[in-house]
C-alpha cells in the first residue's frame, strides 16, 4: 500500500472539499467563474488519482475515524470532571477494594460479549491491586435482552450477601447468560429467584438502572465495556491500556 505523504494529504483535502459542497459565491466576485473551471480540472485529476489508488481512501477514512475517536474520548474525559461524584461514589454501585486510593469504574452489561471477554482480567486486576477501588455500574443497554436486567437484580441480591465478585465472575462466564442460569446461581446461594424478580421490578432498582443510563448518556457513552481510571477514559475491551492507566494513576503522574 502506498503511503500518503503530507503534501498529498493537503492536496486531497482541498480536492475533496471542492468536489463536495461548493463554496457560496458572491455576485461581486468577478473571479468566481474562472475559479470554478480551475477547481473542476483539479477535481478531475484528484478523481483520477483516487480511482487509480483507492487504498488512499482507506487511509483517509482510518485517519478520520481515529481522529473522531480521540475527540470523543477527550470530550468524555471533560464530562468526567462535572460528574466525578456520580461516577465514582454512588453508594448503589458494586465495589471491590472499597478502601483503595485510586478508582477504576466500569460500565458493563451481563450479556455484552466484550464485557465477558475482559471480565476475568478486570477481576484479576482487582485482586492484584488491593489499593485500587474497582466500581461496577450495571449499564443495561436494552439490546442484549431482558436477562440483563434480571442479572443486574441478581447481582444486587448476591452482593448484599457479600458474594458480588464470585457471582459477577460466574455470570460473565456464561455465553450467553440465561434466566435459567441466573435462577440456578441464586438457588445455590440460598436466594429465592421469585424474590429477585420482585427486586428487579422494584422502584429503587429500576431507578438505579435509569440513573446509570442517564449518566452514560451525559458522558457520551453508548456501549460497553467502558472504563474510567480516575479521569482517563477507555472505551472497549482493551486490558493492556487499562493496566497502563492504572499504573499511571498509582504513580501519581
Amino acid at each position: 500500500m502506498r503511503r500518503l505523504t503530507f503534501p498529498l494529504v493537503l492536496i486531497l483535502a482541498a480536492g475533496l472539499s471542492a468536489c463536495g459542497k461548493e463554496e457560496p459565491k458572491s455576485v461581486f466576485d468577478k473571479a468566481a467563474e474562472p475559479k470554478v473551471a480551475v477547481d473542476k480540472a483539479f477535481g478531475d485529476k484528484v478523481r483520477a488519482y483516487l480511482l487509480e489508488n483507492p487504498e488512499v481512501l482507506i487511509e483517509v477514512s482510518n485517519a478520520l475515524q481515529l481522529k473522531q475517536m480521540a475527540e470523543a474520548e477527550g470530550a468524555t474525559e471533560q464530562a468526567f470532571k462535572a460528574n466525578k461524584v456520580k461516577i465514582q461514589r454512588d453508594r448503589r454501585d458494586f465495589v471491590i477494594n472499597p478502601n483503595g486510593k485510586v478508582t477504576v469504574v466500569q460500565f458493563y452489561d451481563y450479556n455484552c460479549g466484550y464485557c465477558k471477554v475482559v471480565a476475568p482480567e478486570v477481576l484479576e486486576m482487582a485482586r492484584q491491586n488491593p489499593n485500587v477501588r474497582f466500581v461496577f455500574k450495571d449499564f443495561t443497554l436494552g439490546n442484549f435482552g431482558p436477562t440483563s436486567e434480571y442479572a443486574a437484580a441478581a447481582a444486587r441480591a448476591l452482593g448484599d450477601k457479600g458474594l458480588f465478585a464470585d457471582s459477577h465472575a460466574e455470570m460473565m462466564s456464561r455465553k450467553p447468560l440465561t434466566d435459567e442460569m441466573v435462577d440456578d446461581l441464586l438457588r445455590r446461594n440460598g436466594i429465592d429467584p421469585a424474590s429477585v424478580r420482585a427486586l428487579e421490578a422494584s422502584k429503587p432498582q429500576q431507578q438505579y438502572l435509569a440513573d446509570v443510563r442517564a449518566l452514560a448518556k451525559d458522558l457520551g457513552i453508548d456501549g460497553t465495556p467502558a472504563f474510567f481510571v480516575e479521569g482517563d477514559f477507555i472505551s472497549g475491551a482493551r486490558p493492556e491500556e487499562l493496566k497502563a492507566a492504572i499504573a499511571k494513576a498509582l504513580s501519581g503522574k
